[in-house]
């Protein structure tokens, strides 16, 4: 088998791929960013990559067909190839169970065409989805225009910044409904959502505490 987290970029996924010693041939058409779905997908000794790529695409075309069917009314999002793309921003957060509730934030700024404002984008701009940053964003490139910097763009970015599993894509279809417009990191591994500009600044204000406390015990 190989197994294709979710929120793995399409270059990581293809060198997984590569690497499965019993399948035979090479990948000769690269997919695109957000076309693979992720999961385990088992294999017969001796079949080629290029036919497991396939599959992939395939199960990814068919479960977006059925989100973009199936999604919620009134979404500010022209098509499924959209729903894609903001499936793969919500993937990039790290708790699923939160996955709806990220996805209303995105939705709600979306609706008052509010910047997205989102770092993963930003860092996918930078390495292109083949390397990991391995450290914070400078404020340079914060500022910099680029085609995936949420911070300077208005709506989406060009495509998906990842290839997004059943979850994040279920979300972007059907996001919770809430008042929030912003969320930052709360020392858990979740996330402290709010409504307000200033109770946003409140919670980015513990965040950076609980990072100054992290780095002294260190």
């Amino acid at each position: 088998w190989v197994v294709i987290p979710e929120g793995m970029t399409t270059h990581f996924a293809l060198e997984r791929i590569n690497d499965a010693e019993l399948l035979t041939g090479e990948i000769t058409e690269i997919p695109a960013e957000g076309a693979l779905l992720p999961d385990t997908y088992t294999y017969e000794r001796g079949s080629a990559r290029a036919a497991m790529v396939a599959q992939m695409e395939a199960a990814m075309d068919k479960f977006l067909d059925e989100a973009w069917a199936n999604r919620a009314p009134d979404l500010p999002l022209n098509s499924k190839e959209e729903l894609l793309i903001l499936a793969s921003i919500i993937e990039t957060e790290p708790r699923p169970q939160e996955h709806g509730k990220v996805a209303s934030v995105f939705i709600n700024r979306l609706n008052r065409g509010m910047k997205l404002q989102t770092d993963p984008t930003v860092i996918y701009g930078i390495t292109d989805g083949k390397s990991v940053l391995g450290r914070g964003l400078r404020r340079s490139e914060l500022n910099r225009a680029t085609p995936y910097n949420t911070y300077v763009i208005e709506g989406l970015p060009p495509g998906p910044i990842a290839n997004p599993g059943r979850e994040s894509i279920l979300a972007a279809a059907n996001p919770e409904t809430t008042p929030y417009l912003f969320f930052v990191a709360d020392g858990t591994g979740g996330h402290a959502f709010a409504e307000t500009l200033a109770e946003h600044n409140k919670n980015v204000a513990v965040w950076r505490w609980i990072e100054r406390d992290r780095r002294a015990n260190q």
